[in-house]
């Protein structure tokens, strides 16, 4: 038979005096002390946590007014345009809302010669025996074809629309504008800006379609645009996407670019030009630039080849004394000098032995061009080639502020002084500016 082992037998008064002796012990009550008093900090910790800092954390999202995180018991998002908690978000989308009704597409169309390729005898009938034939293209007819696209936007309520001059410079072209509410408009171009890339053009209003109901966009103030600011381009993109919508910053100012179009027959220097990242694509020229308030501050002009996110634009105070002398004279025109010049720096000093660093040194150009325009303000003034103009009514020419800057700022007809270098002398020569037109 199978035993079991004895068990020991438990002596209970032993047990209960090492117990008592346990909690006699001051280390072992330290021990249970610190763990209550632990356990009392992360009970308040906890009603702090769950009490204080929401409180403060609502009062933080409501200084800087960030949305709150609120759920809809009614779900009708199908039937309700978005609205944005967020101020900069909203803003953005208002401008969009509010500018798109006055921005047009406008589409360019002419005639085009149709050649197909036939087999020609350069020799004509003269040998009958001698049948030698070549491939050559002959024109049979011409076609009436879209070949191009462009933006534009109303500045007034009877139609006149501002945009590119490269979109318009073809005399041989129709112009159609597209409004956003889909109506199709025929335009006639009344001006062209003989030194921006700027162009006036009118809606030719259609009775059969009614009368138009145009809304002017609000023109802004370019002379305070900050680098950094936000700037919203809208426009036909590619000529395919009408009021397309893109955001950047301004990211530059004052900048000189020298323009051209995809044909490469127009181009021109720009000078004192807004530089943004806000996508400026093909189609898109003669857009507006605007600021978050709606206005406009720039027209969409060109984009840089060969980059990403660099496109430019025309301050749209340039834009404003077109529009005024179109309403009123129905024409733009410039004062005129009629001098060929390079702007003096320290490496044209070097150069031409000046004894001045600024200015504007009266040249012939690099392949011949007279320095003075036959019959021109200048000419008629005296002014000589080799000639340094210090100033304009006593404003310095400089890198960054251009004789023909300087000029614009002037009336044709109006008089002005002219502080020339001539050798080693200094005179003064009054001029009465001339007209520049197109």
């Amino acid at each position: 038979m199978y035993n079991l082992p004895d068990i020991p037998k438990i002596n209970i008064k032993n047990i209960k005096s090492k117990v008592l002796s346990i909690f006699k012990n001051k280390n072992f009550l330290g021990v249970v002390f610190l763990i209550i008093a632990l356990c009392l900090i992360g009970f308040y910790v906890n009603v702090i946590i769950f009490n204080y800092f929401p409180s403060q954390t609502q009062a933080f999202l409501e200084y800087f007014k960030l949305p709150q995180v609120e759920t809809s018991e009614n779900n009708n998002a199908d039937t309700e345009s978005y609205v944005s908690d967020i101020s900069y978000e909203q803003a953005i989308i208002d401008v969009a809302k509010n500018a798109s009704p006055s921005v047009v597409s406008i589409v360019i169309s002419k005639n085009l010669p149709i050649y197909e390729q036939e087999l020609i005898n350069p020799f004509g009938d003269l040998d009958p025996f001698f049948n030698f034939q070549i491939p050559q293209q002959v024109q049979k007819g011409t076609q009436y074809q879209e070949i191009g696209a462009g933006s534009g936007f109303v500045v007034s309520k009877d139609g006149l629309v501002l945009t590119n001059k490269h979109v318009v410079i073809d005399k041989q072209a129709d112009y159609t504008v597209l409004t956003s509410d889909g109506q199709k408009y025929p335009a006639k171009v009344l001006a062209l800006d003989p030194v921006q890339d700027l162009a006036i053009i009118k809606i030719v209003a259609d009775k059969t379609i009614g009368p138009m109901i145009l809304q002017p966009v609000t023109l802004g103030d370019s002379s305070g645009i900050q680098i950094g600011q936000t700037a919203i381009a809208i426009g036909n993109a590619l000529g395919q996407f009408s009021n397309t919508v893109s955001v950047g910053v301004v990211s530059g100012l004052g900048r000189t670019i020298s323009a051209s179009d995809q044909s490469g027959s127009f181009s021109e220097t720009l000078e004192d030009i807004i530089q943004t990242d806000a996508a400026i694509n093909s189609g898109n020229s003669g857009g507006p630039l605007l600021n978050l308030k709606g206005e406009v501050i720039g027209i969409n002009t060109a984009m840089a080849q060969g980059a990403e996110a660099i496109g430019f634009a025309i301050p749209i105070n340039m834009a404003k004394r077109d529009i005024e002398q179109v309403i009123e004279t129905n024409k733009i025109t410039y004062p005129f000098l009629g001098v060929r010049y390079v702007l003096v720096d320290e490496d044209v000093k070097k150069e031409y032995k000046l004894s001045v660093d600024y200015g504007a040194l009266v040249l012939k150009g690099e392949k011949g061009e007279l320095a003075i325009t036959a019959d021109s303000a200048a000419d008629r003034a005296g002014i000589k080639e080799n000639d340094v103009v210090l100033s304009i009514n006593g404003e310095k020419i400089t890198k960054n502020n251009s004789m023909a800057k300087i000029i614009q700022k002037h009336n044709v007809g109006e008089k002005v002084t002219l502080h020339i270098l001539r050798g080693d002398k200094e005179i003064d020569v009054d001029v009465t500016l001339g007209e520049r037109s197109i």
